[in-house]
């Protein structure tokens, strides 16, 4: 296996909600500061101060939000390429078995009296094949007549 795509999309879920968190604890400092019953430079200079860091906060929320998009673009291309793996597995394994069958009944004749047939070369290849394991990536670079 190559990424539990469930656990990258619950991790994805969870930075939009840091992120949300994130926007909320910046409105709320604003709402704070702006809320405070006070006058004077050092009033406008602490919140002037709260909206910068409140900025700051946005932007971090939307570092969240870009990781988060990121996280579920690699869980979807995960995703499709273990489908292409199983599919080719799949077909490869169908192509295989019914080669075998062939060449199983080649020999059945053969062993009956029947003049010797050779298995073509695409069915010699086929019975011939080594499988990579189970969900292996290199499965999208296996080459077979057929596939």
């Amino acid at each position: 296996m190559y990424g539990d795509t469930a656990v990258m999309r619950r991790r994805a879920a969870s930075l939009r909600e840091q992120a949300a968190d994130l926007r909320r604890t910046a409105d709320h400092l604003v709402a704070q500061a702006e809320a405070v019953d006070w006058t004077g430079r050092a009033a406008e200079g602490m919140r002037t101060r709260i909206r910068e860091r409140a900025a700051h906060l946005r932007e971090v929320a939307g570092l969240h939000d870009t990781a988060a998009d990121s996280l579920d673009l690699h869980g979807a291309e995960v995703d499709r390429l273990k489908d292409g793996i199983a599919d080719r597995e799949r077909r490869a394994e169908a192509l295989v078995a019914d080669a075998r069958t062939r060449a199983g009944r080649l020999e059945s004749s053969q062993a009956a009296g029947a003049a010797r047939i050779e298995p073509t070369e695409d069915d010699s290849a086929l019975v011939a094949f080594v499988p990579p394991p189970a969900g292996h990536r290199d499965w999208l670079t296996v080459d077979l007549p057929g596939l």
